[in-house]
């Protein structure tokens, strides 16, 4: 219990880089992918990918929506189109070194760079949807924080809860296994539990502090746990294909940054889409 609570304790920072929002979120997920590309790297061993080309291609995701951000006020559906060509450039010159990498080291870079890169950086888009979390920097104004009032904490409620929830309710009455062949621990009662306890908390902390509807929090809730359950199980898909338990061992009693945030990878996707689809 006490490796767990400082386990649990070592992640509040991440939580403060939420509360703060705008660049401050986007410089808490830029050091999370850094950490989590490393991990990534570190566990495919002989067959790792090319680090330098997932680090430049973070480095140059974040500077692509800095730029088009202060001056276009949105994303950029060119600037990502860019950045996927560039990235995609980068990895099949990363393996023009024949003696050093072959196809597979290749096909591990390209993943990483969209796993991790990619879908972590939708935590910044969800926040960007309150567009005074990124004014243009100058250093007389200071932007307003979000606090508990972004759409960043309903996808990491949804992850979370749904972990949490399906985790107790496996336990307590998990008889029915999900997937044996993949999480031989996961259960059909738990995934249910799971995605009952997202949608009360996403339509609970919604209700209280965010700007949308109770139809768009049930939607976020139900189909974030789906999401979030997906992106557990994928990552489980992977590891057992690496042949490892964990990601890393940074996290004491939770393995490392990877196995924390794989379900939050799905979640901020996705939940993302549905506040665009929903015009907020």
């Amino acid at each position: 219990m006490k490796t767990r609570a400082k386990s649990a304790f070592l992640m509040v920072p991440l939580l403060a880089f939420v509360f703060l929002g705008g660049y401050f979120l986007m410089a808490g997920v830029f050091v999370l992918s850094l950490i989590a590309i490393n991990e990534f790297c570190a566990a495919f061993g002989e067959k790792r990918p090319a680090k330098w080309v997932m680090v430049v291609s973070l480095i140059l995701l974040n500077a692509l929506f800095i730029v088009v951000w202060l001056f276009a006020r949105a994303a950029g559906f060119e600037s990502i189109a860019l950045w996927v060509f560039i990235s995609l450039l980068l990895s099949f010159i990363s393996m023009f070194a024949m003696g050093k990498r072959d196809l597979l080291h290749g096909l591990a870079t390209i993943a990483g760079v969209f796993y991790i890169n990619f879908l972590a950086f939708h935590l910044v888009l969800v926040d960007s949807v309150h567009s005074s979390s990124y004014p243009a920097f100058d250093p007389a104004f200071l932007p307003a924080l979000p606090g508990l009032h972004s759409f960043v904490w309903i996808v990491v409620l949804a992850a979370f809860g749904t972990d949490i929830f399906a985790y107790f309710t496996g336990k307590l009455i998990g008889k029915h296994k999900l997937c044996p062949t993949i999480s031989p621990k996961k259960t059909i009662e738990g995934s249910i539990g799971g995605l009952a306890g997202s949608t009360v908390l996403c339509v609970l902390f919604g209700h209280f502090f965010l700007s949308g509807g109770i139809p768009l929090y049930i939607i976020i809730g139900i189909f974030g746990s789906f999401a979030a359950q997906l992106g557990d199980l994928s990552s489980s898909v992977m590891k057992r294909k690496i042949g490892i338990k964990d990601w890393s061992s940074l996290i004491p009693g939770h393995g490392g940054v990877l196995d924390r945030v794989d379900s939050v990878f799905f979640t901020a996707p996705l939940g993302y889409y549905i506040l665009i689809f929903a015009n907020l």
